[in-house]
This record gives C-alpha cells, structure tokens and sequence, in this order.
C-alpha cells in the first residue's frame, strides 16, 4: 500500500512559526464555505508567505529540499545549460546521481518545465526544491552566458551524426534551442531560409529582422523537416506550400507556432509565427492607447450596434487591439462570436469560427450563419470583398456590433475601401460608428534612456518650430545587454480615431474625396497617426526615427 500523502495544513503547521492548528482549522472552514485552495487561503489571511507554501508543497509532493547557497552546485554542471535556457526554466543543475541529473526548480506545481529541458538535455532529469533566489545566484555564478555556443555544439554533433535525420536528438537539440531563444527575446516570428551557399536563421524582434549565427547549409533540409514533422505536415511533400500549427509547453509557457513553408530554388523556406501568450495581455490599458483615447474606445465598444473598423497594414496591433476589446466586452450577458482566419488567441467565453476557404467554409457563409446564432457582438477578421462586407453591414442594421479590420493608410482611407467594396455609401455612413487607425512603433529601452534637445533639422522633419517643443526633450536608447544594443524594447501603439460626426456622414454619403473627409476630421479634433506619434515622442517613449518610419505618407 502507497504510503498515505501528508496533509498540506500539517506541514505548514510544522514548517511555519507562528502557525498553531486553529489557523489551519479556521483555513477549513473558509475553504468549506469559499471553495479555494487552502495554502492560498493561508496566505491570504496572512499566516504563510508564498515561499513559505512553495517548500511546503514541495515537500508534501515529496521533493528533496536543497539550500544552494550552503552546498553551491558545481560550476562546469551548472554550465551544461546554457544561460539563457536556465534563466528561461528557473531552475539549476544540482548533482548527478548516476546518469541522472538532479534539477532545482522554485516552484513545485510547475514540474513540466523538466519535459522541456530533459528534451534539449537528453538524459533524465530528478526535480528538487531550492528557494528561487537560490536558484537565480547559482545561474549567474556558474552558468555561462554564451548561447550561441549552445547552437554550435549542437549543429557540430549534427555533422558527426548525419543531417538527414529529422528525428535524430542532435537536430530536434538545435531546433528547440533556436525555438527557445526566439521566445526569451520574445520574437514573434522564427526564419528559416536556405540560399545557395548559406543557411539564414533569423528573428523578427519589435517588427525588425535580426540574422542569428547561421547554421551549416547542409542541415537545412533536416532541421526544416522536423518542423515539418512537429507540426504534422508531409515532408515528403517539397514542391506545393504548406501550413500547419503546432502547441508547445516551453519554460511553463503555452505558446503556439503556426508554420508556413514555401518551396524556393535552394529548399523549402519555413516561418514559424510565433505566438506566446505568456507575452500578449489583452487587455485595452496595454495597448498603448491615451486615456482620452481609451475613454472613447470603451465608449464604442458599449454601444448596442454598429461597425467599428480597425485599421493599418499587417503586424500593425489590429488583431490585439481587438482580441483586448472582445475581452472587455465579454461577459456573461453578452454573446459573442469571431469568424477569423486564422484563430490566433484562444478566447474563454468567446466563441470562435476557423474560415476554412478550402472547405467553403468563406468569411460570408460563416457569417451567415453566425447571424441565426442570436449574438450580441460580432468579430470579422476581416472585410476584404463585397459578401463580407455587406453581411457586416446587415448585422449592424438590425442590430448587432459588429468589430472588423480592413487594410489601408489611414482612418479616412477605410472608408474609399468600404465604397470601392461595394457598400453604398447611404448604408456605410448609416452603419458606421468609427474608425481606428493604428501602428506599433518601437519602445525606447528604459535601461539605456538618454534625453537630448533636438536640432533644427529635427524638427524640421517632424514639422515642427522651437516654439512647438519649448520645455520639452526627446529621448533614445545608447544601447545596452537589456535591449541587445538595438535602444529599443517592446512596442507601443499610436492611433488615429475617426468618429462619425453629422458633418463626416454628409460628406460619405455626398462622395466626398478622402482628401475633404480628412480635412473636416481634423478640423474636428482628429488626432492623426503622426500627432500620437509627436506625443508619443514628447512622453519620451518612441524616437523621432520611428515615428517617421512608422507615419511615412500619413500626417
């Protein structure tokens, strides 16, 4: 008979100082009548800290407990893995017992960290528990910090091994490390590019293309197989596209990559978009909207009917800030349902329809029948002929909201598309609530901030006079380990909001030239793209150059 597993409330009760059995009687009794679970109950009321809980779960799952910082771990095991990885995984090699290795990890209830790493490493792997600021001091004391050592090792022992086996550990070694560097610098799309006499591996990191040391030319095919099968796709297949999707637990982190690859004169090229919902918060405060701005897009998203259009070219932030919106919206006295292609983020409450045009499953007949499913609020990946957009318009009218993006320059320019689709011009300005314009420009990296006084040329290019920026200073990133020396890290959104006054619903529906409908938006009180971009600039979170790059042919 297994032997019966200790009672959390009595090992705290044994661990904690302080800690007596009418605590934990008391903690029962909540749990009895607020459901919960009792070490977080104890926490809540103050009784144990959240250390305190970890190594009690620890020990009740029946963990070694080990102090780091009295019996340090060696440092060449420590630097079996490399730096980034443990950093990613928090945990620390302790010892080996044979050929396995004992592992501290900090928190107990995320064990499956071990599956990820026991695969990179190829032995097996015994968990302890050890207080994570242990752990984070022993990495940095004997870790090695030299990443793409890892990748070179790894692609040496593929040309010891043989490249052809996309099952063979040397190649699915290389793959996971290439996967796990991109997620720690929080890419959001892997490259894999085969030329005639190179191999490119590279990261798109805030929007730009970052080239990693290249792997041999020769393990092309082998490492591009293998994301072919993790993602169970036919790798005999070379000379036709192919998309697949595969899920992954990395570093306790659900992330999804969605492959496509694309025959090519050297080989097939592979893209993993790389979605890391760790890193994504959909959530509107995050967006990077002004609180003006996020005032007036709640107000939107309140309304009983209507189109809001959310618009800008691809990887400009439509699909999060409306995934952010939904999330707002939902709750239990709201249905709502998407038509997307693809699904990007799993949404709870929210149902959600995969466009299939392969099966005739259109953006059209989709929404169709989403209509006979009695929703409050409707998603449209997107408007993109005249079926769709007259069913978005049809479910406005008789009385759904309905979000949607659609490809142009700006806010006024959504609508010419609108026109050019098909849709009257009577039943869009009818229809329409708003329209948003948005770009993501990068982040200036907090760690390496300078501010300086721009120069007349600067100015110059943004429009400005001295007078326009009296009292004020601009701001960029020197460089630094925090950000890779790039000044730069994560993104922020600027945005252009179109409201449908009684003026602009004359001029849709007089045909006005986009040129006029912009010119009396403005007059309106329309911030432009380029007006947030100049705020953005003056707050000191963007750089003068992004915001050019960003605005290019908008003002």
């Amino acid at each position: 008979m297994a032997p019966r597993k200790q009672l959390l409330g009595q090992i705290i009760k044994g661990l904690a100082t302080g800690v007596h059995e009418g605590m934990i009687q008391e903690a029962l009794m909540t749990q009895k009548q607020e459901g919960g679970q009792i070490g977080q109950i104890l926490v809540r009321m103050g009784h144990v800290t959240d250390a305190q809980l970890t190594l009690a779960l620890g020990m009740q799952a029946g963990l070694e407990v080990v102090d780091l910082d009295a019996t340090p771990p060696d440092p060449a095991l420590v630097a079996q893995i490399d730096h980034a990885m443990a950093e990613m995984f928090a945990v620390c090699p302790v010892r080996m017992e044979g050929d396995k290795m004992v592992v501290a990890v900090s928190n107990p209830q995320n064990l499956s960290v071990l599956d990820d790493l026991r695969f990179v490493l190829n032995c097996e792997l015994v968990p302890a528990l050890a207080d994570e600021a242990q752990i984070k001091r022993a990495i940095k004391g004997g870790a090695g910090d030299d990443s793409e050592a890892t990748a070179r090792a790894a692609a040496a022992a593929l040309e010891e091994g043989g490249a052809d086996d996309a099952n063979a550990a040397p190649v699915i070694k290389l793959l996971q490390y290439i996967i796990l560097q991109a997620v720690k610098d929080k890419a959001s799309d892997i490259h894999l590019e085969p030329f005639e006499t190179d191999f490119k591996v590279r990261y798109r990191v805030d929007g730009v293309l970052y080239e990693l040391e290249p792997p041999p030319p020769h393990l092309a095919t082998a490492l591009i197989s293998r994301v072919k099968v993790m993602s169970g796709l036919d790798i005999a297949e070379t000379r036709m596209p192919q998309d697949g999707r595969v899920d992954m637990n990395i570093g306790g982190r659900s992330v999804d990559l969605r492959i496509s690859t694309l025959p090519t004169m050297f080989g097939e090229s592979c893209v993993m978009r790389v979605l890391d919902r760790s890193v994504i918060a959909l959530d509107l405060e995050q967006v990077g909207m002004r609180p003006d701005e996020l005032a007036d897009f709640r107000r939107l998203i309140s309304m009983p009917h209507g189109i809001v259009l959310v618009t800008g070219p691809t990887g400009s932030g439509k699909t999060t800030t409306l995934y952010s919106a939904l999330n707002e919206a939902n709750d239990p006295a709201t249905k709502i349902i998407t038509t997307e292609d693809p699904v990007e983020y799993d949404l709870d409450g929210i149902i959600q329809v995969q466009v299939n045009e392969e099966s005739g499953l259109t953006y059209g007949r989709a929404l169709r029948s989403i209509l006979r499913q009695d929703p409050d609020v409707i998603l449209v990946g997107e408007i993109r002929d005249k079926e769709t957009s007259a069913i978005a318009i049809e479910a406005a009218l008789t009385g759904h909201l309905v979000f949607s993006t659609v490809h142009t320059n700006d806010a006024p320019l959504a609508v010419t598309r609108m026109i050019d689709l098909g849709v009257e011009p009577f039943l869009l300005s009818a229809t329409l609530a708003a329209i948003v314009a948005q770009r993501l420009v990068r982040k200036v990296c907090t760690n390496c901030k300078v501010m300086y006084d721009p120069s007349d040329d600067v100015l110059m290019e943004l429009g400005l006079t001295p007078a326009d920026v009296t009292g004020k200073q601009f701001a960029y990133g020197k460089g630094c380990d925090a950000c890779h020396f790039t000044g730069f890290r994560g993104r922020t959104a600027i945005f252009e909001t179109l409201h449908m006054s009684d003026r602009v619903r004359e001029l849709i529906m007089d045909g006005a030239a986009t040129d006029k409908l912009r010119s009396i938006a403005k007059e309106q009180g329309m911030r432009t793209l380029r007006d947030s971009g100049l705020l953005a600039i003056f707050d000191g979170l963007t750089t003068v150059e992004e915001v050019l790059r960003e605005t290019i042919g908008v003002m």
